[in-house]
């Protein structure tokens, strides 16, 4: 698989700059980042979350975990994460797990967490398990505009 074709036609629309990187076949961002040498936080995952009246993704570094209830409380709506035949109806040219943090391409509403604007490069999964797309810093939250911004992940410490 390629770049998923909303997130080519959406990046080339806006004019965004950005590098291509292939890696081997992974099954986590986790994994993404050791395959693709990259630190973790440098990684923008996106996570699909469902509410009453639709959905909202949140994206936020691989290194974070979604903090359902302060979140929710910032949105003012109950959360929850969204099931995988939401998501693969949601995203249907992207590989599940490989979901781009182009929310606004997919027209749902985004909520970015700041603490990925710490990040001078910033990597995202392009569609699928083997090619990420690489940003700087201003081009990313050029990207990311559209968004709500706040803080409400928490880092996963890995034991």
């Amino acid at each position: 698989m390629a770049i998923a074709s909303t997130v080519q036609e959406y990046m080339a629309r806006h004019g965004l700059r950005y590098d291509v990187l292939t890696h081997p076949h992974s099954h986590n961002s986790m994994e993404t980042a050791q395959f693709a040498h990259i630190p973790g936080s440098s990684l923008a995952k996106s996570v699909i979350l469902g509410t009453d009246n639709g959905y909202v993704m949140a994206v936020l570094p691989s290194t974070h975990h979604v903090q359902l209830g302060r979140l929710g409380r910032q949105l003012n709506t109950t959360l929850r994460l969204a099931t995988e035949d939401e998501v693969a109806r949601l995203f249907s040219d992207c590989e599940l797990g490989a979901i781009p943090p182009l929310g606004a391409a997919y027209g749902l509403r985004t909520v970015m967490d700041d603490s990925l604007a710490e990040q001078q490069e910033i990597y995202f999964e392009a569609g699928d398990h083997e090619k990420l797309i690489q940003m700087s810093r201003d081009d990313f939250l050029a990207m990311m505009e559209e968004a709500s911004h706040s803080r409400f992940g928490e880092h996963a410490w890995r034991h």
